[in-house]
């Protein structure tokens, strides 16, 4: 009895199925339903496809952009215009006329190879008045070996000063601005120079703490002589330790101009000063690019620029830029003149205290084979032609 019950209501189900089947009301809706479904899945379906070629192109378009040189090109060009829209430009009058090296005519005095392209970089210090360069860095890019080269000039050296008496190195930019001060270097490193960037003491402050400080070590006695000295300018700022410190701009700033110390690892005097600015150098690149937000990266590096003034015109910089990638400069070696027993440092000379006299020859086939990567036979013969 009990199974007969069930088949009735199985064949029951079965008669209203297909009754729904025949009727059209139902047919239609049923239709409209899975049309809608379809459609649906049609759209997802292009968004997909849209989105997935508009994704392969972007890929395609970054391996062009980074795999060819043409390519590579547009990314210079892009990254100088970014540079060149946010750095500081000279004045067109004055003491840092923005044409002065553009305009130059090349020295017939100086080494000249087209392998090798040098920047002067120099900080400027304002105190009371008196404008003088306290760290000055020329920057070689040398295609043939492939490198960065940073060779620190001693602020001290005594030079040759045209239209001027002989004096200290950091001087000459107070007589002549920028244009002086070149020229000096040129005349008496017999070097190159086709283009310059500069920064003032208070916008170096400004753009280490840009980057939130960065991490330099200090030793003991530097510490102590930094706590009780005018060299970090804010008396609150005056709590670094030994060891590893977060230092911020300030901090920094007194950091970098201390010289009557020994530095970590021994260094004292100009030559402990220029370990200082070349350490505090390092860890401001390091602290831009330990972050991994390259937004971040760029946007400081916006803020950054603002911060220095250069000669160079957007081809200059686009070039500069090309010359890095496409030489694969991945490679910064560091270098001082003068070298170590090629200098005398007297208390007096021709009036002027405490100055650096250079042994110019030794110094000078020094600076030649590290910069150009001549032999010390090369460095000497090609002296020989220009003095």
């Amino acid at each position: 009895m009990e199974d007969k019950k069930v088949q009735e209501r199985l064949k029951q189900q079965v008669l209203d199925i297909m009754e729904d089947e025949n009727n059209p009301q139902i047919k239609k809706n049923k239709s409209k339903n899975y049309n809608k479904k379809n459609n649906v899945k049609k759209k997802k379906h292009r968004l997909l496809k849209a989105f997935g070629m508009i994704l392969l192109s972007l890929l395609l378009i970054v391996v062009l952009a980074v795999g060819t040189k043409p390519g590579r090109s547009i990314i210079y060009k892009l990254a100088s215009k970014f540079v060149y829209s946010n750095i500081q430009k000279p004045s067109p009058k004055g003491e840092d006329n923005k044409e002065v090296i553009n305009k130059r005519e090349p020295s017939k005095d100086v080494v000249h190879e087209d392998y090798v392209v040098n920047y002067l970089i120099f900080g400027i210090e304002k105190i009371g008045g008196a404008k003088n360069t306290d760290a000055m860095l020329i920057v070689s890019l040398n295609t043939k070996d492939g490198k960065i080269k940073l060779t620190s000039l001693l602020r001290d050296s005594y030079v040759e000063i045209p239209g001027h008496k002989a004096n200290k190195l950091n001087s000459a930019y107070s007589r002549g601005g920028v244009e002086l001060l070149i020229d000096t270097i040129e005349k008496n490193y017999m070097i190159p120079i086709s283009g310059y960037a500069s920064v003032d003491f208070k916008a170096f402050e400004s753009l280490v703490d840009l980057l939130g400080g960065v991490t330099i070590e200090l030793g003991k006695d530097e510490a102590e002589y930094l706590n009780k000295t005018n060299y970090i300018s804010e008396k609150s700022n005056r709590n670094v330790v030994a060891g590893k410190n977060k230092l911020n701009g300030n901090q920094v700033m007194g950091y970098v101009r201390v010289r009557k110390v020994k530095t970590l690892g021994g260094a004292n005097y100009d030559y402990g000063r220029v370990v200082r600015q070349q350490r505090a150098l390092t860890a401001m690149f390091d602290s831009l690019m330990s972050s991994k937000n390259i937004f971040k990266i760029l946007s400081i590096t916006k803020e950054g620029l603002g911060y220095v003034t250069t000669d160079l015109n957007q081809p200059q910089i686009e070039n500069m830029l090309e010359l890095v990638v496409e030489n694969k400069m991945t490679t910064l070696d560091s270098f001082r003149i003068p070298v170590d027993g090629a200098y005398e440092a007297p208390k007096k000379y021709n009036g002027v205290g405490y100055p650096i006299i250079l042994d110019w020859e030794t110094n000078l086939i020094e600076l030649y084979k590290f910069i150009y990567g001549y032999s010390d036979e090369e460095a000497k013969a090609v002296l020989a032609t220009i003095q």
